[in-house]
Order: C-alpha cells, then sequence, then structure tokens
C-alpha cells in the first residue's frame, strides 16, 4: 500500500478528478459494511467496484476493481457521495454480506489486476533531510555555487528556464515571458488526450508547468498578462478536450488551471460587470466542464447593477441571436437555453425578478422550455398558470422529447402534493406505475395512497393491470378521481402478464410463494432475457423452497461454466458457494459433493475451473493433467 505522505501528495489531483466524478453523478448504490468500510460503483470507461477503508492513521485507503486498482479517483468520489448523502440526511443503507463488489475486491482479484506485484505501488522515495542541503550550500563559494547551478541548469532544461523567467520578471520585460507561455500552451493543447488503461497505454497532456507559470505571473501582480493567457488557455484547452478520449482525463489537466485565472480576473482593474461577461463567455465556450471555476465565480455576489448590466447585455443577444428555424436542432436550442438561463440568474440576482416569467414565455415559444417556466411560476404560487402550461407543454413535447413531458407530469404532482390533494396524488402516482412499472413506482403508489387509507384497493387494481393489462381507470370499482393529466395509452408490444413486475412486487413484499408462481410462468428460451435477476429471485425464496434456490444457482453456474472464461467460472464460483451454504445447512452434504464430482467429470479439461473448485471446497490447489 501507499504510505499516509504518498496518498497526502497525490491528493490533490485525484481527489479534484473524484470530486469531478461525484459532481457528474457517476457513482451508484454507496452502502456500509460489516466492517465500517464504504462500497459503491463508480462509472468511468467501465463500471468499476470501489471500496474505502479507514486505515490506522485515520486516512482513507481504497481498493478498486479499475486498472489502477488502490487509492484512485474512484475511490473519493464514493467517500464525496458518502458524505453528500450524509449532508442531505439521505439514509445510506448496509451493505449485503454476499454482495457483489465485495467479491470482485478480493486480495486474489487486486494480486492479478497489478500484475501479481502489489509491491509496484510502495513508495520508495527516501527521505531527503533539507538540512543536509543546507549544510552542502553553506560550504560552497559564491563561485561554486554559481559553477552548480549552471551545472544542474544544463541537467535540468525546467529549471534553467525558472531561472530566466526570474529574472525577466524581476527586470520587468515579460512580453518574452508571455510569448513563450502563449507557444506552450498551443503545444500542449496540440495532441488530443487518450487512454486505453486495459493495455496501460496512453497520453494525458500535462499542464502542470502552464499552472506554476501562470501562479507566478500572478504573484508578480501581472493580472491583465494571465487574464489574456486565460482566454487563450479556454479556447485552447475546450477545442483538446472536444477531440479527446479519456475518461476526462484533459478535462481535469485544463479545468486545474482555471481557478488561477479566476483569481485573476477577481484582482484585475476591470470593471464588476465586465468581470461577469469574462466569466459568462468563458463558461458559454466550454461544453465538457472545464470551466467551472468560472461558473462558481457567477455564483459569488456581485453588486446589483453589475449584474443589471450583464442581463441588459443578455437580453439584447437573445433577440439579436434567434434561434434556428429547423425544428428539431436540439444542440441551437440547448444553446439559446444556456443563454436565457444565465439571464434569468442575472435577472434575478440584479433584483429584477419580475422580468424573469415574461422572459420564460417568451422563451417557450423557441426553444420548448416548458419545465423552466412551470418551475418559475410554481415558485410564484402561480399555480394556476402553471398548469395551464404544463398541459400545453404535454402536448408539445410528448411525440418528441418524452423527458421533458414526464418531467412536466411530475411538475404537475408537485402541485397537487402542495396542495395536498391526496385523491389526486394517488391518481397521478397510479398513472406514471401504469406508464412505467418499477419497484419504486409501486412504493411511491403505496405511500400516496396511505394518504386515504385506500392502499388495498389500489394495490389490487395495480396487480390486475399487470396480469390482465387493463389500466385501473378501467376496472370495476374503480374509485379516484381524474388526475387531470392525459391518460396512458396502451402499448401494443407489451403482453401481459408483465411477469418481471409480478415477480418484483412479490419479493418486494417478501411473498416467496407469489414469487415462485410467477417465475414459473416465465417462458422455456434459453436466449430469454425479461429483465429478471435468477440470483435475487434464489436469494428471496431460499428459506420458502430451498431446493428452488440451489436449482436455480446451479444452473447459473452451469450456464457460466459453459462460456469456457475464465472470468465466467470465477463468477459461477459465488454461486455455487451460495448454493453449498444452503445445502450444508440442510445436511445434504453427501449429495453436494457428488454434484461437484460430477462438474469435474464433465470438465476435467478446464483447469482454470477445476482449481476454482477446488479453492470452493478448501482444498489445496493441485495441478491436473490437461
Amino acid at each position: 500500500r501507499r504510505n499516509s505522505e504518498t496518498r497526502i501528495a497525490l491528493g490533490s489531483r485525484i481527489a479534484g478528478r473524484g470530486r469531478r466524478y461525484q459532481d457528474q453523478g457517476r457513482v451508484e448504490d454507496v452502502a456500509v459494511t460489516g466492517d465500517s468500510a464504504l462500497i459503491g460503483w463508480v462509472h468511468g470507461t467501465e463500471r468499476y467496484a470501489t471500496k474505502v477503508i479507514m486505515d490506522k492513521g485515520g486516512l482513507p485507503e481504497s481498493n478498486c476493481s479499475c486498472p489502477y486498482a488502490i487509492d484512485c479517483k474512484h475511490g473519493v468520489a464514493v467517500v464525496i457521495e458518502y458524505l453528500k448523502q450524509l449532508e442531505n440526511d439521505h439514509p445510506v443503507p448496509k451493505a449485503k454480506i454476499n454482495d457483489d463488489r465485495l467479491n470482485l475486491l478480493t486480495d486474489e482479484y487486486l494480486y492479478e489486476l497489478l500484475d501479481g506485484d502489489l509491491d509496484d505501488h510502495e513508495d520508495t522515495d527516501s527521505e531527503i533531510d533539507p538540512k543536509d542541503i543546507e549544510t552542502f550550500l553553506k560550504r560552497k563559494t559564491k563561485a561554486q555555487l554559481i559553477a552548480l547551478i549552471h551545472e544542474l541548469a544544463v541537467q535540468y532544461p525546467e529549471m534553467a528556464r525558472e531561472l530566466s523567467d526570474r529574472n525577466q520578471l524581476k527586470s520587468g520585460n515579460i512580453k518574452t515571458i508571455i510569448t513563450r507561455l502563449r507557444k506552450e500552451i498551443r503545444e500542449i493543447g496540440y495532441e488530443p488526450g487518450w487512454q486505453n488503461y486495459w493495455q496501460n497505454e496512453g497520453y494525458t497532456p500535462d499542464y502542470s508547468g502552464i499552472r506554476k507559470k501562470l501562479k507566478t505571473l500572478l504573484n508578480a501582480e501581472h493580472t491583465e498578462e494571465v487574464l489574456t493567457l486565460g482566454r487563450e488557455l479556454v479556447s485552447v484547452g475546450c477545442r483538446q478536450v472536444e477531440e479527446s478520449h479519456d475518461d476526462g482525463e484533459t478535462a481535469m489537466e485544463v479545468a486545474d488551471c482555471m481557478p488561477i485565472i479566476v483569481d485573476a480576473l477577481d484582482r484585475s482593474n476591470l470593471e464588476s460587470a465586465e468581470k461577469l461577461n469574462w466569466a459568462l463567455d468563458s463558461v458559454l465556450k466550454d461544453q465538457y466542464d472545464v470551466c467551472n471555476a468560472f461558473g462558481e465565480y457567477l455564483h459569488r455576489q456581485h453588486p446589483e447593477s453589475s449584474w443589471s448590466k450583464l442581463a441588459d447585455r443578455l437580453l439584447t443577444r437573445l433577440k439579436t441571436n434567434k434561434p434556428t428555424s429547423v425544428a428539431n436542432d436540439f444542440s441551437r436550442k440547448c444553446e439559446r437555453d444556456r443563454l436565457s438561463n444565465w439571464a434569468i440568474h442575472a435577472l434575478e440576482n440584479a433584483g429584477r425578478k419580475n422580468e424573469v416569467i415574461p422572459l420564460c414565455i417568451a422563451e417557450v415559444k423557441l426553444t420548448e422550455s416548458y419545465d423552466r417556466l412551470v418551475k418559475k411560476l410554481i415558485e410564484a404560487n402561480r399555480y394556476e398558470d402553471a398548469e395551464s402550461w404544463i398541459h400545453k407543454g404535454i402536448r408539445a413535447t410528448e411525440n418528441k422529447w418524452h423527458g421533458t413531458a414526464s418531467g412536466l407530469r411530475d411538475k404537475f404532482l408537485e402541485i397537487r402534493t402542495i396542495q395536498k390533494n391526496w385523491p389526486a396524488v394517488t391518481a397521478i402516482q397510479v398513472e406514471k406505475f401504469v406508464r412505467n412499472p418499477s419497484r419504486q413506482a409501486i412504493s411511491d403508489c403505496k405511500k400516496a395512497s396511505g394518504k386515504i387509507k385506500a392502499w388495498p384497493k389500489v394495490r389490487s387494481c395495480l396487480l390486475q393491470y399487470l396480469e390482465k393489462g387493463k389500466p385501473p381507470w378501467k376496472q370495476k370499482g374503480w374509485f379516484l378521481p381524474e388526475s387531470g393529466l392525459d391518460l396512458p395509452g396502451a402499448e401494443k408490444r407489451q403482453h401481459y402478464p408483465m411477469i418481471n413486475h409480478l415477480i418484483d412486487i412479490a419479493m418486494l413484499e417478501k411473498k416467496p410463494d407469489q414469487v415462485l408462481k410467477w417465475y414459473d410462468q416465465l417462458p422455456k428460451n434459453p436466449y430469454r432475457w425479461y429483465g429478471i435477476n435468477d440470483d435475487a429471485i434464489a436469494t428471496s425464496v431460499k428459506t420458502h423452497a430451498p431446493d428452488r434456490a440451489v436449482g436455480i444457482w446451479k444452473n447459473m453456474a452451469e450456464e457460466l461454466i459453459a462460456r469456457v472464461k475464465p472470468s465466467a467460472y470465477k463468477e459461477a464460483s459465488k454461486y455455487l458457494r451460495k448454493a453449498s451454504k444452503i445445502m450444508n445447512k440442510k445436511k445434504k452434504q453427501a449429495e453436494w459433493k457428488r454434484y461437484i464430482r460430477q462438474l469435474r467429470e464433465i470438465h476435467a479439461r478446464k483447469r482454470r475451473l477445476l482449481e476454482i473448485l477446488d479453492n470452493l471446497e478448501g482444498k489445496p490447489i493441485i495441478t491436473q493433467p490437461l
């Protein structure tokens, strides 16, 4: 493992990248293990399992299924996501003992991932005592020191350049420095970044030198020069990031330079309104979160008069830059929406909130931004107007932008919830379930109908819909009022009964007999995929019907073994282990041993599988004949 000092040294860059991953919503299903560790899924180039523990020194230490394996940005992202959930009072669940992520992060797996050499990641740098250097230098004469510096400057060109830059700064002649830095920015930004993590190949541009030199210029009070270079960096960096394919590594390198530019902007002699405009121009050029530091600057406090000037400029731009006449030009509409969003932000900070809703109404006719308009109407307690625009928006976007229409229905639900109209809230939730059945949807229906003590009736109608396809509002005895929204139409491609959802509800309600009833009605097609998690099925029925659970796990293992891949053998061992525990509990060890023996006989030529079976049974691994 890296020691604490190494992790701290790596911290700034890795922490920044991990924070960006969390901001981008790449972390899923964070949970706490029995030994107080954190685990989570993190989406990078692929989906990685990540575990974080606290070491003896109280510092976080992570293991990950990514190629880097130890103390990576994915671990940082998991920690930040965990802290965010605590901050928002969201309960963090406990991890199951058989969580797949724990199986992916065994010592054996990490050993293989790092090519069997964890020691490659040790901190081998010996500590250097500054007092030794000081003693050495004090013994030198002035001439000897100059000779030593010349010698080191030849050996380390970067040092020579640093000395030259300091001399130029001291003399006040920085034109040469600016010219060279502009050239360096263009050279570094010329080649796009790329990565092939599994082959350990790639290229990530290194902007650390640029950052250091910009900081030196800023400390020497050359703010205008830093801003000039900043414009160059924004332009070159955004283009380079657009062309790169490296999981955001290049974007993070460029983004790490931006706080220095923001600092220069803040210190500059520009008027406050010009500073806001400078920052906004950078944000609008950026499509890849490179200029987030400028976005943060635009969310700080600034004089109302400056915001008002910026708002007027943006409103003028909106008037002169009419959107394309092509109805489905999505990118152009998005660009205009970004511009109008900042105009709204400026108006609100300028104390001109009365202009916001009229602007939203004008823009909705051009970009169909109904969700933004409705949100502002709800904030102003103009519920009747909001409902009117919700209906218009659904009619306009239903066939083009399903996500927008769905969001508008959610806003309608929000209004009815604010009004505590629980029958209408329940009716809307039922319609949502019919549109998209899921565990969350059934839970929402249960919660809403509980307000009017009608869950048993609602549940019965929902199950009948899943079984026969008849919507609840067309069933005899349906008692809820119309929601006021458009009703879901029949899905022609849907087949009933919707077995996957019926199974899901049965598992949610912990009714193993119903789980098996519907599971047994699945079509017997070896190539089927119905969204059924067989492992979850077996787990839910293992107490009620242990033999069925064992059978399901055995079938899953055998299907994986048939793929003839070592990774599939390892996956199969998880299910065999689960089945083995049930057989031991039922005192059927002899029967289980016969089954394992049969597997060995059938797959006698699969050496890696035999080794895994040995490990499964706790036997020493013995070389088997091919």
